[in-house]
């Protein structure tokens, strides 16, 4: 079985059923050509380095499919280039890093760093509180501060 994973940036001056529309219309491409969508990650709007069309900024998707048979990567390219919502796509092939990786990200063992709880007080414990001593002022015109 072969992973694929195409990133597309949709045109962010359509409404967001649009842009979910144009999603859902890729991944129905997909599954008619036959191909298993394993994995579709809303990566959200985001800035684009440069523009492109007059855009400075687009909505990121990210779509990991599998396939035994990848002879309808060609035509599923030509019709993400014809699809005048996009403003740009990039179709890769995984290797078995690859696929480990992204199995890795959706499980939360890549990516996200895990926040630390402080303990729960027990019954008995108190609180310490820091004492924290204001800054002595000393008045300059006085002939000690002088010295």
């Amino acid at each position: 079985m072969r992973h694929y994973e195409v990133t597309f940036i949709v045109d962010p001056v359509l409404s967001g059923d649009e842009v979910s529309a144009t999603a859902q219309t890729i991944q129905d491409d997909l599954t008619r050509y036959g191909a298993t969508i394993v994995a579709v990650d809303n990566i959200g709007l985001r800035q684009l380095a440069y523009q492109i069309n007059k855009r400075s900024s687009g909505v990121y998707f990210c779509v990991e499919f599998a396939c035994e048979v990848a002879d309808f990567i060609g035509k599923f390219e030509l019709s993400l280039k014809r699809n005048e919502k996009l403003l740009r796509f990039l179709t890769v092939k995984l290797d078995k890093y690859g696929v480990k990786y992204n199995d890795d990200k959706r499980n939360g063992l890549i990516g996200s760093r895990k926040k630390v709880a402080p303990a729960p007080l027990k019954k008995g414990d108190e609180l310490e509180e820091e004492i924290v001593l204001a800054p002595e002022v000393v008045d300059l015109d006085t002939p000690e501060a002088a010295v």
